[in-house]
């Protein structure tokens, strides 16, 4: 993931998860470097590309 994408990650991940209540805190949390796996994870959980799911996280 860009690291444009991960500013104010705080407040992103929050809004996804009303955006996608499926989405739990675990979901989100990802040690440093781990970025790529948590958007698989991610992608996977909610049946989205990886370029789509960069366009929800950038538009939040």
């Amino acid at each position: 993931m860009e690291s444009k994408i991960i500013g104010y990650w705080d407040i992103k991940k929050e809004k996804l998860k009303l955006l996608y209540p499926g989405i739990t805190e675990e979901d989100v949390t990802y040690p440093e470097g781990k970025e790529r796996e948590m958007m698989e994870l991610l992608g996977n959980k909610l049946g989205k590309s990886k370029q789509e799911l960069v366009s929800i996280i950038v538009k939040l």
